[in-house]
């Protein structure tokens, strides 16, 4: 190594340590792993610094899945799923930034019904679709989670809202 380049590598190295520390340091991901004071796992996942980034998975103390899904920079990212402490899927759908988005999936397994809801912003804002048993059984609509229109009738529904498809 010349002393040309020496001296480079060794400006660039103490300017690196003292002023451009937060773009020169390199942080390392790491899977981690919580437990219950009972010795069940809680959560497992990926961090970076101190913030869960990627996939994640969370567990009720009896160790059975209670949701799943993906983080970015400490913030609910992507498709989620929520599961009962039997392990039957609750509910499903997507965070944006930490935040409830586009459609999203209730189950109540007892009763057989699903609802399928909009959200923006956290909030129901949109139209919902509820079906029993596999069929359709009426359709909402909503505005800050608010409920302003309900129809049984997909013709009454069409009538009613002509630019909407499903």
């Amino acid at each position: 190594m010349t002393f040309k380049k020496l001296l480079l590598f060794l400006f660039f190295g103490i300017s690196c340590s003292t002023v451009l520390t937060a773009t020169c340091s390199f942080t390392e991901k790491k899977y981690q792993k919580e437990y219950y004071a009972n010795g069940t796992l809680k959560a497992e996942g990926w961090e970076l610094d101190t913030n869960k980034t990627d996939y994640w998975y969370f567990y009720y103390s009896n160790g059975t899945i209670a949701s799943k899904g993906n983080f970015n920079g400490n913030k609910k990212e992507g498709y989620w799923y929520f599961y009962t402490e039997s392990g039957t899927v609750l509910k499903e759908g997507h965070y944006s930034n930490g935040i409830a988005e586009n459609w999203w999936i209730f189950h109540d397994i007892a009763t057989q019904t699903e609802k399928r809801f909009q959200y923006k912003r956290n909030m129901k804002n949109g139209f919902a679709l509820i079906y029993k048993h596999g069929n359709l059984k009426r359709a909402e609509k909503y505005k800050n989670n608010q409920k302003i229109g309900e129809w049984i009738s997909i013709f009454d529904f069409k009538k009613d809202n002509p630019h909407v498809s499903f």
